[in-house]
């Protein structure tokens, strides 16, 4: 890698210095300037210009295309959604239809977070490995709870704990409490369950 900032990097390919944009998990994977690194990139082609978009992993190139299929997700939105949650993260995010989670993006608002997790629900498993808390609290969030659910699990993420964490711990404390609790007491059992972990 030559050089880098913010949301690109100049990547040096047999003499030829290629600009790439990244997001902000992509640069941070990236080794130090000087040393080889590797990148899986995209070209996007539209009237006034070519440009490249680099990523740490496949999976990562594979969400952005994804990310694209929802109409008002150009490749900025996409990068920048892809700056702030991982690929695992945001399948976590939209199977927990966490609008909240996906809104952290620079340029996603409420009706684009809603509509990014309404569009790729039944998309985002065949782009992640499942997990079996994540699975449980997904199937959980069926009509009347759905909302402490989701509420319960983006609390704690905003608190600091890791989305599947957060998930597998919810799971628990609604297979302990049984079904119908409302947010407040969710949080409460999910730290308990975080606490013991």
């Amino acid at each position: 890698m030559d050089s880098a900032g913010p949301d690109w990097a100049m990547v040096d390919v047999n003499g030829v210095v290629y600009f790439v944009s990244c997001s902000a998990k992509t640069l941070a994977a990236l080794p130090g300037l000087g040393e080889a690194c590797e990148l899986h990139t995209e070209m996007l082609v539209s009237q006034d210009s070519i440009r490249l978009v680099g990523f740490a992993t496949h999976l990562e190139k594979e969400w952005f295309k994804l990310l694209q299929s929802v109409q008002g997700v150009g490749a900025r939105v996409a990068l920048a959604i892809l700056s702030v949650l991982g690929p695992g993260e945001l399948a976590s995010a939209i199977a927990l239809q966490d609008k909240a989670m996906i809104g952290r993006a620079n340029g996603v608002g409420k009706k684009l977070a809603e509509r990014i997790v309404l569009e790729l629900k039944d998309k985002a498993p065949a782009y992640t490995a499942a997990d079996v808390g994540l699975t449980q609290v997904a199937a959980d969030m069926s009509a009347p709870k759905s909302s402490a659910v989701s509420d319960a699990v983006s609390a704690l993420v905003n608190l600091g704990y890791g989305q599947t964490q957060t998930a597998q711990a919810v799971s628990a404390a609604l297979r302990k409490a049984g079904d119908d609790q409302p947010t407040e007491k969710l949080i409460r059992l999910a730290l308990k369950e975080l606490a013991t972990a």
